[in-house]
Formats: C-alpha cells, sequence, structure tokens
C-alpha cells in the first residue's frame, strides 16, 4: 500500500471554480497557508483548450453527463471550473437571498463588478441577429435589456466570440476564475492539480482536514478550517462519504433549453452568446439569446429526434432563444452515483409559457413558425444540493464547525439567472468571515 502523502494548511479549498478561487485568493492575500486542491488540470496553455476536442477531454464523462431523466450536464473538471467553458455572464444576487435568507453580498457584488469592469458589450459587439431577436421582444412590450458580462475585447488584441466561448476563450476576452487562482498563487496560495478530495477529516466534532487521492496516490491534509467548492455535484459527494447524510437531498438546475427559428439573414452563431436578456421575475424564468456551438448542434437534436440535426446546414441562419427555469427543489445527487431532476407539476406550466413566449418573439424577429423547435432540457447550473437553511447557516457553515461550502451547491433556491457574480460575492464574503474569525 502507497504510503500517503501528509499536509498542513491554515485553510484547505477543494476546489478552484469561483467559490474556491476567490476564498483562496482572499485568504492568501490576508496572510494564511491556503492550499487550493483541484481534481483536474490547468488547462489554459493547451492547443486544444477552447475547441471541441478540448471539451470532450476537460468535461466530465466528456461531455455526456446525464440524470436519470436525460438532462444533460456539462461538467468542466479543470483549474477555473465552470467559468472556463460558461457565456461569460454576470447578474446580480436575487434580492430574496439578503431579504429572506439573510446573506447580504452586496458590497462584495458591488467591489467585483468594479474589479473586473462588468458590463454590457458595447454595441457595434452584441450582434445583429441578437439585436434583431432584442427588438422583436421590445416590440411585443418585454423590456429586453444588454445582459452584463465578465467579457471586454479591451482584454485581447482579437476579439473573436460566437457559440464556441461556451467550449473555452481562445481569444482572452472572458474572465475566468483561473485568473483568481493566478492571483492566489501570487499571493502565496499552493495549488495542487489532480486532487480528488474524497472526504473531510473530522476529529472531535470539528473539521480537520481533507483526504483523497493526489496525482492517484493516498493524501491528507490537516488544517484548521475547510471549505468545500467543488460545485453542486462534487460537494455533495464529498459530504456524503464523510457522514453527511442529508447531502444532495433535492437540488435544482436552472433547467434550461432553447428555442430555435430559421430567417434568411445569418443567424447568430457567430456572435457573442447571450448579450441580451430579460426575466420574468413574477413566473420564474429567463429569456436570452443563445445557440448551440456548430459541432453540438446536430448532438444536442439528435436527443430530440432524428429529423431535427437536418437542419444543421442552416446552422449559419438559426436565431435562437434560451429558456432558463427557476426549476423547484427536487430529484438530488445519490450516492450510488445517480443524479436525478425531474420536473414538478409547478415546473411544467411555466416552461411551456416560457416556450411560448420565445416562439411569438422569434416570429416577431422574422422566422418561420412552422420551422420552429424547441431543443432538449439540459441542467446547466447544478445547484441547491447543500442548500442555505437546511445545511448551511448564513456564513455558510455547515454543523460542524471548521467546514464550510462556497458554490452553486449553496443555493437555497434556483436563481435562474447567470451564477457566478453571486457566488465570488459569497467566497469575499465567507473569506471575510474566516478572517475576522
Amino acid at each position: 500500500m502507497a504510503v500517503a502523502t501528509k499536509l498542513q494548511a491554515d485553510v484547505v479549498v477543494a476546489g478552484s471554480g469561483p467559490g474556491g478561487a476567490t476564498v483562496a485568493r482572499e485568504l492568501a492575500r490576508q496572510g494564511k497557508r491556503v492550499l487550493l486542491l483541484e481534481r483536474g488540470i490547468d488547462q489554459r496553455a493547451h492547443s486544444y483548450y477552447g475547441t471541441y476536442a478540448g471539451a470532450l477531454i476537460y468535461s466530465d464523462h466528456r461531455s455526456l453527463l446525464f440524470t436519470q431523466e436525460g438532462l444533460n450536464i456539462i461538467r468542466p473538471l479543470m483549474v477555473g471550473g465552470a467559468t472556463s467553458m460558461y457565456c461569460g455572464c454576470a447578474a446580480v444576487p436575487p434580492d430574496w437571498l439578503k431579504g429572506k435568507y439573510g446573506v447580504d453580498i452586496d458590497t462584495e457584488v458591488s467591489e467585483t463588478v468594479e474589479e473586473l469592469q462588468i458590463a454590457p458589450l458595447p454595441p457595434e459587439l452584441r450582434g445583429r441577429a441578437s439585436t434583431r431577436v432584442a427588438e422583436a421582444a421590445q416590440a411585443l412590450g418585454y423590456d429586453w435589456q444588454p445582459q452584463l458580462k465578465f467579457m471586454s475585447p479591451m482584454r485581447t488584441r482579437r476579439f473573436s466570440c460566437g457559440a464556441k466561448c461556451m467550449l473555452g476563450c481562445r481569444c482572452g476576452a472572458k474572465w475566468s476564475a483561473a485568473e483568481y487562482v493566478d492571483e492566489a498563487v501570487a499571493a502565496g496560495a499552493r495549488l495542487l492539480t489532480r486532487a480528488t478530495v474524497e472526504r473531510v477529516l473530522v476529529e472531535g466534532g470539528h473539521a480537520v482536514g481533507v483526504a483523497g487521492l493526489l496525482a492517484g496516490r493516498p493524501f491528507s491534509v490537516t488544517a484548521g478550517t475547510v471549505v468545500l467548492a467543488a460545485g453542486g455535484i462534487g460537494t455533495p459527494r464529498i459530504l456524503q462519504a464523510s457522514g453527511f447524510a442529508d447531502a444532495g437531498q433535492g437540488m435544482t438546475m436552472d433547467v434550461t433549453s432553447m428555442v430555435y427559428g430559421f430567417v434568411k439573414e445569418r443567424g447568430a452563431g457567430n456572435e457573442p452568446p447571450m448579450t441580451w436578456s430579460w426575466e420574468d421575475r413574477e413566473t420564474g424564468f429567463m429569456l436570452s439569446t443563445l445557440i448551440d456551438p456548430w459541432l453540438l448542434y446536430p448532438i444536442i437534436t439528435a436527443l430530440k429526434g432524428w429529423r431535427y440535426p437536418l437542419y444543421w446546414p442552416r446552422w449559419n441562419n438559426i436565431l435562437g432563444v434560451m429558456i432558463k427555469l427557476k426549476d423547484d427543489v427536487s430529484g438530488g445527487v445519490f450516492r450510488d452515483g445517480k443524479i436525478s431532476k425531474p420536473l414538478t407539476a409547478h415546473d411544467r406550466p411555466r416552461l411551456q409559457m416560457a416556450e411560448n413566449l420565445s416562439r411569438q418573439i422569434l416570429c416577431k424577429a422574422g422566422a418561420e413558425p412552422a420551422d420552429m423547435f424547441m431543443t432538449p432540457l439540459r441542467g446547466t447550473h447544478p445547484s441547491g444540493t447543500v442548500r442555505i437553511g437546511t445545511m448551511l447557516n448564513s456564513d455558510l457553515r455547515t454543523e460542524t464547525p471548521g467546514l464550510y461550502v462556497c458554490d452553486a451547491s449553496v443555493f437555497p433556491e434556483a436563481l435562474a439567472r447567470p451564477t457566478v457574480l453571486t457566488i465570488i460575492g459569497l467566497g469575499k464574503r465567507l473569506a471575510r468571515h474566516l478572517a475576522s474569525n
């Protein structure tokens, strides 16, 4: 049996997505000995980063991770986590997070907006086809607005953005949490990749570290504070293996689909994704401009039926409206490795309302009704599996002293909007709490 590697730190953080990277950076800057553990590796320097091949290499199950109900989940396993393959969208936290759950991150979010210069893309870069969809929605009385972005043409000399951005940013215009990781390391944090955390170590009722595999060999870390930031799927699995029976019981997913229509003019595929959006907060869904990348289009649509990939030659003429549903807590992440996310009786009619509205908007934008269809459902934001108010207090602490969680799993409800800015705010708030205690 291999001898386990033993490490020590003041704070050990499992996961380098926006939550883990933020906590690690903030605490390292305050002089804490921070050990940041990441299951994947840093893929940014590889030639395949941001390509279709790359997406297969660094996504869980080669991008073929599905719930029992058939929802496809793209789960990047790499430095920077899900921000490596997101659309670069930002949204302020929903009002209910502070009003209903007592989690006030307004200051931290404002700091981040200023620090990262989060703003909509300039009008000339929002895309003619995408803007056409937004104007059609506005003509129908819906107040679509330019979407806030973690993306700026000023960050790069060759702004080249389209649906392919979801594979990883090759032009450098999009911020990712890997940049916070770089800053954490520069401030003194230690980063270990290929580090799979399997369980939390608890002694005398207190969390004292973590254990798992480092490049396939056993390792353990002793630390005064443990922060799990392995995401809505990874974090509950670690907690389940550590004896937390309630972890993973129920989840939210921001269940997502696209409604596609076709026009004679050039479509939105080569334009930046999600440059315009609108929320129906009363009903509980968000709409935005988005279509699948070129090579993923026939794969996703084939899940709906054989005839839908036949539209592939018309990919350059697609207009798309993305639906992001505020889904109810249901299903869960289970110890046998299965993931379940059924729609509830409350979810289904609201999804139908969103689809009907999307079709109206596309018709107004000039798409032919006969060719419209909605893609299969997918899970874009696995979350709500270790919820505030259920397993965590408002400081993100579990019932076990010294053990905290900071990722999308903490959401008490589905956000139904981009999640990254909220997670960064939570990370900064948690780091300040830990530093003050």
